[in-house]
């Protein structure tokens, strides 16, 4: 069964995977270990294949780089749900399969 990982507000690409390990780093290299690799410790257990997340609005602001949805998809989450996705991270999670949807406040 899927369960819900619920998120503040701007969460941004940085936070969804930190940019120092992008450069090192390609669609095939299991990005899911580092998805939320600083906020993990605060999570209360693991995620599993088919989670969703529900976000406060303005989710995937920051960078346009890629990394974010394909460290999320690698992580097991396969759907976001916020009041606002940036444009570019909607835009690269739609390319990649992890599916963006905007529901209002």
């Amino acid at each position: 069964m899927a369960r819900i990982w619920i998120f503040g507000s701007d969460v941004d690409t940085d936070q969804i995977v930190p940019g120092r390990y992008a450069p090192y780093m390609t669609q095939d290299d299991q990005l899911g270990r580092y998805a939320f690799i600083e906020a993990r410790p605060e999570f209360p257990e693991q995620v599993q294949e088919g989670d969703l997340i529900v976000a406060g609005p303005n989710f995937g602001c920051g960078s346009s780089r890629e990394h974010a949805p394909w460290a999320l998809l690698d992580f097991g989450f396969r759907v976001v749900i916020s009041s606002r996705i940036a444009d570019i991270f909607r835009a690269n999670a739609l390319n990649c399969g992890l599916l963006p949807i905007v529901l209002g406040e």
